[in-house]
């Protein structure tokens, strides 16, 4: 009972920051939620509108959220990597599908071919992370600055610094439309990974495994967990959730460009753990809070751009979004909340026996 109590107030967090949202957006334009059917170039069903934009990129956070709260919660930390190793990702499956010839008239691979080597290379640039961090005991966050730093060069240097592109129309599938389908394809990909995992959590011991081991990780191993094993296996997780991501970015536009791809996605992908009122610094979690987190991060990103915010004064804007999140999440605010309703409470009773 406990615990579905804290995990029904943890979404209140997120809930309310998007209820924020939808009214500031109500008083100031309601031209805002409109959604209308309309036709692209190839004369297929194309949604359109603000909602849909937010469904659409915000899917690509939603994924990444995934796999940055089951790090978060298991180590205690965030990784900083995953926007330069979404770049590798993407970098891989041109790679793949292109070969040689930076603009074939034809794929040299399977797409699905191309995802799986990218999964299994973000894997084990995920592992490669997670050994850093759960067998070195190096800090999340300077762990994966190595990558954060490397990570771009060395996605430029997979496809010798060119930019290939794909000219198959069905490669744009996964980043863009299905013909027929008028709903953006992430937000069925999105769908499918949010099924996966939550299947993943409620089949398997890992949900509890990872909320142990961020707890305390010494009461963990005495309890017959592997804390290191836990630590190393959030990281690889996030890495298949980086692969998924690089495909569709790659897709939008059939192409890559290194230096822009994924570009701070980073902090909005902490921020959405933050948002659904996840410790930062591990423990327990809730991982349908860290998704709808990702979804007002992007309603907030949507409603920026709309106010005609330039992109590069957007970070200014959620530094002071991430700033009251870590100080209304501190133990000293909390202690002070419960004080607070502590004394309304006891003023209640008073007045009710006065």
């Amino acid at each position: 009972m406990k615990k579905k109590s804290y995990a029904n107030k943890q979404i209140l967090i997120p809930l309310a920051a998007l209820a924020a949202l939808i009214i500031f957006n109500l008083i100031m334009d309601p031209g805002f939620f409109r959604i209308t059917l309309g036709t692209n170039n190839a004369g297929n069903p194309i949604l359109s509108g603000y909602l849909i934009t937010i469904l659409d990129y915000g899917s690509e956070l939603a994924i990444l959220a995934i796999g940055m709260t089951l790090v978060t919660a298991a180590s205690g930390g965030q990784d900083i990597s995953v926007g330069a190793t979404i770049a590798i990702a993407g970098s891989v499956i041109l790679k793949v599908l292109c070969g040689n010839n930076t603009r074939p008239d034809q794929l040299q691979a399977p797409i699905i071919v191309a995802f799986l080597v990218a999964c299994l290379v973000s894997a084990v640039f995920g592992a490669f992370n997670g050994a850093l961090v759960a067998y070195f005991k190096i800090q999340p966050m300077v762990a994966t600055l190595i990558l954060f730093t490397a990570g771009r060069s060395i996605a430029a240097w997979i496809n010798n610094n060119e930019l290939p592109i794909v000219s198959d129309p069905s490669f744009s599938y996964f980043g863009g439309l299905i013909p027929g389908i008028p709903i953006p394809t992430p937000v069925f990909i999105m769908l499918i990974c949010v099924v996966v995992i939550f299947l993943v959590l409620k089949f398997t011991n890992l949900g509890l495994y990872t909320q142990a081991v961020g707890i305390n990780s010494s009461s963990s191993r005495l309890n017959g967990i592997n804390p290191t094993f836990i630590k190393f296996l959030s990281f690889v997780i996030l890495g298949l959730c980086v692969a998924v991501v690089g495909l569709i970015k790659v897709s939008r536009l059939s192409t890559i460009n290194y230096s822009v791809i994924a570009k701070d996605i980073e902090m909005d992908a902490i921020l959405a753990v933050a948002l659904g009122g996840n410790a930062l610094s591990g423990g327990k979690f809730n991982m349908a809070a860290s998704v709808l987190g990702a979804y007002v991060i992007q309603f907030l990103t949507t409603t920026l751009y709309k106010m005609q915010v330039s992109s590069d004064a957007l970070p200014a804007y959620k530094a002071i979004v991430v700033i009251l999140l870590v100080v209304l999440s501190s133990p000293v605010v909390r202690e002070g909340f419960v004080k607070l309703g502590k004394k309304i409470k006891a003023g209640s009773v008073q007045k009710g026996v006065a």
